[in-house]
């Protein structure tokens, strides 16, 4: 990299949210930021903001799912700055509703931002990183790209394809060590993203706890910027959801809709909605939502993530036990294998995890087993 102390970063979705807060911090740090988002008033408002804090910073009002300006974007970042460090794919929208329910447009619309958005980044960046032979591509997706989630079916389309653009890129450029592509998987944080969501649930939105501070998720982000790594995961839900759907995905799949639909929405009438779909929101581009501290829910979803630490818990020591027995059975070595009385204990349990690598992937199962055998549950975020 030019600079182990500065860094070139582009950031698309800059003008609110995770995008806003990421360009902040990374301004204090003394970075150069080149902001990137439809709503050219509210970028250089956040430009201001950012050279006021220490950083230096262009503002280039696009729309990610127009391959010509985000190409024009990379140019113009480039002949400012001559290099780009950093490129942060992070623009997205939302749509809610039953899948049936949300006109194919909107469908097509949220892909070309979310999906295509992340492409379009991703192929005027890449070029320059082969060509300086370094380089670092951060993909901000969801935990939904790892479990999924009822009434907002595009979206998760939109963030499974982002990891697996991801994953499958990182293999290509396996020969190239110095060129990194980072994806992060963030749980529920406070955005405005729930608050101007296309939503035809005919319920309003509001973000279902526990809500993760999206400046969270800006550390995050900024640590990646200096230590690269293939994925990080921002909240203990997203964590938890993700052992869970893996160890008992029926039983994940019934609560998850049950949650998702008591949550997610208020009892308040929505009529159906673009939100900011085609226009942007040119009245909250704040960092926050506004979800993190609203009163209402505290009690039933600190509930909900109790019993879903228990079940995740229990599924994690029961199911690891059952692929240990199977898979030492395949071995023809009963002998080996371990009472289930013993299993919810740490050594017996770390010996179980050391048996079923292949049948589960390591981090998963160690997540889900810290989780249940540790006496250290995770804190509420």
């Amino acid at each position: 990299m030019n600079s182990v102390n500065k860094r070139v970063v582009v950031i698309t979705g800059a003008s609110s949210g995770i995008g806003r807060a990421t360009a902040l911090m990374l301004a204090k740090r003394g970075d150069t930021v080149v902001l990137a988002a439809r709503d050219a008033e509210a970028l250089q408002e956040l430009a201001e903001e950012c050279e006021q804090v220490g950083g230096h910073a262009l503002a280039v009002d696009i729309d990610v799912a127009v391959e010509q300006q985000v190409n024009q974007l990379a140019r113009q970042a480039l002949y400012a700055f001559d290099r780009i460090d950093v490129w942060i794919n992070n623009a997205a929208v939302n749509t809610l509703g039953r899948f049936e329910d949300i006109p194919t447009a909107d469908i097509h619309r949220l892909l070309e931002v979310n999906l295509m958005g992340t492409i379009h980044g991703t192929r005027a960046v890449l070029p320059h990183f082969k060509a300086r032979g370094e380089g670092i591509l951060i993909n901000v997706a969801s935990m939904v790209a790892l479990t999924g989630q009822p009434f907002a079916v595009p979206y998760s389309i939109s963030k499974f394809g982002i990891r697996g653009l991801s994953l499958s890129l990182a293999q290509e450029l396996a020969n190239q060590p110095d060129i990194h592509v980072c994806t992060v998987l963030p749980a529920v944080i406070d955005t405005p993203i729930f608050n101007h969501a296309a939503n035809y649930m005919g319920r309003a939105a509001q973000a279902p706890k526990p809500v993760v501070r999206a400046e969270e998720v800006a550390k995050a982000i900024t640590k990646l910027t200096r230590h690269p790594k293939k994925e990080v995961i921002v909240g203990n839900m997203a964590r938890m959801n993700r052992a869970w759907r893996a160890l008992a995905p029926d039983m994940f799949d019934k609560q998850f809709h049950k949650m998702i639909d008591s949550q997610h929405f208020q009892d308040e009438p929505q009529a159906p909605t673009s939100g900011n779909l085609y226009v942007p929101d040119r009245e909250l581009t704040t960092i926050s939502g506004g979800w993190k501290d609203k009163p209402g829910q505290e009690g039933k979803s600190s509930g909900l993530k109790r019993a879903a630490q228990v079940t995740a818990g229990a599924a994690a020591i029961s199911a690891t036990y059952l692929l240990a027995t199977a898979f030492l059975n395949r071995k023809k070595e009963p002998q080996k294998l371990l009472p289930a009385a013993t299993a919810a204990t740490n050594e017996p349990v770390a010996q179980t995890v050391a048996t079923v690598q292949q049948a589960v992937p390591a981090d998963v199962v160690s997540d889900a087993l810290a989780t249940a055998v540790s006496g250290n549950h995770p804190a509420a975020e």
